[in-house]
């Protein structure tokens, strides 16, 4: 369980650093090769063991330390590249 968790989390750090967007539950679960429920509810095993968290009512991840899914006064560049937020 923790293999699969683990790669859960690598799979969305991936993704938010390649495009600044964290990946829909359904991406995720492509990106694993799990049923899509299963990668919904990995987004949500990896909210409770995290600082991060999905929008209120939603699977929808808001934020993914030390990144935020949503737009902050925070923002992160690196290289003239402005596609993060931070928490």
């Amino acid at each position: 369980m923790t293999d699969l968790l683990d790669q859960a989390y690598s799979s969305i750090m991936a993704t938010i650093t390649a495009t600044g967007q964290a990946p829909h539950f359904t991406e995720l679960a492509s990106a694993l090769d799990v049923p899509v429920e299963r990668g919904r509810e990995l987004v949500h095993e990896l909210m409770a063991i995290t600082p991060g968290w999905v929008h209120p009512g939603t699977d929808y991840i808001a934020s993914f330390p030390p990144f935020n899914n949503q737009p902050t006064q925070h923002r992160i560049s690196v290289d003239g590249r402005r596609s993060w937020f931070g928490q």
